[in-house]
């Protein structure tokens, strides 16, 4: 693999990682690159500009700083635009929720993070679609969607990943309304149901598999709904989850599909990689195969030869 000669950093000013964004750009600069362009933004919402940016200057490498959200907004603006689909990103996990490239396994050590950029393997990744946005990790409504959209903010600024406890808590005992699900065409699911997520990749916050052997490389997305309801319900879902497997609980069901639809009987706030969306009655959600590439830590060869 040639070293990128023209590398784009599109970074979140608010998140750090390591040394910061000087440690970052010196981490860049010692790899000899030819030209480096640099932007930052206040906000996740704001990248997209500035991607667009990168991929018109045709860039060999994206280096995206930042959380989930930051992610989210650059990869679903590469898989939008022309062009943008074949330029490599490298991710720098310096958010609050850091999901999407922790299930891919990057590092929260800013050296190896650079390092896996340029010699680290480059893989294509599925994304999700729902509602004309792409989105890595999952997308949720209920339970999921309200305790996201309460803890962004000045709450998720100050207590970091304190602020979806405190917001879980408070939504246990929220409303459960009636969902029906179909998966790929086919009826799956008409009941009362306090959580439904979609998901592109198996490890949600906490460390809890809610999606057993979830890959962003299968071609799917896995679905799951939980009816749990109330604090003790909700703790027996999830303790068997983080022990186990999610579908043993009695509160959760998992299947996989390429594509859902949801309906609702009220309408939820819904959630896409930890950001808070509108509120909404039914959507679709689809799997993009292949859509982005990504930056991983190499995979070593398997040498069988005698030594």
């Amino acid at each position: 693999m040639r070293t990128p000669r023209r590398i784009a950093v599109v970074a979140h000013q608010r998140k750090t990682l390591g040394g910061g964004l000087d440690e970052l750009r010196r981490c860049i600069t010692g790899k000899g690159v030819d030209e480096l362009l640099w932007f930052e933004v206040p906000k996740s919402r704001k990248a997209p500009k500035q991607v667009r940016k990168a991929i018109k200057a045709d860039v060999d490498l994206l280096v995206v700083w930042g959380g989930d959200g930051m992610v989210q907004r650059s990869l679903d603006t590469l898989a939008t635009v022309k062009g943008g689909s074949k330029i490599p990103v490298a991710i720098m996990p310096a958010g609050t929720g850091n999901l999407f490239a922790g299930n891919v396994g990057i590092p929260t050590d800013l050296a190896k993070a650079v390092d896996i950029a340029f010699t680290g393997d480059r893989r294509r990744f599925d994304l999700g679609l729902l509602e004309g946005e792409h989105f890595a990790v999952m997308a949720g409504v209920g339970f999921d969607g309200a305790m996201i959209k309460d803890a962004d903010g000045a709450l998720k600024d100050r207590f970091g990943k304190l602020a979806y406890v405190w917001t879980g808590i408070r939504h246990v005992n929220g409303e459960a309304p009636r969902a029906k699900i179909k998966v790929d065409g086919v009826d799956w699911f008409d009941d009362e149901a306090s959580c439904v997520l979609i998901g592109n990749v198996g490890t949600i916050t906490g460390g809890i598999e809610a999606f057993d052997g979830a890959s962003p490389e299968d071609g799917w997305l896995d679905v799951g709904v939980a009816t749990a309801q109330g604090a003790l319900q909700w703790a027996r879902a999830l303790g068997t989850m983080a022990v186990g497997r999610s579908d043993n609980s009695p509160f959760v069901r998992t299947t996989r599909a390429r594509r859902i639809d949801v309906k609702l009987k009220s309408p939820l706030e819904y959630e896409l990689d930890g950001g808070a969306r509108a509120k909404t009655r039914k959507f679709t959600a689809s799997v993009v195969p292949g859509a982005v590439t990504i930056c991983v830590p190499a995979v070593a060869s398997d040498d069988s030869s005698d030594q």
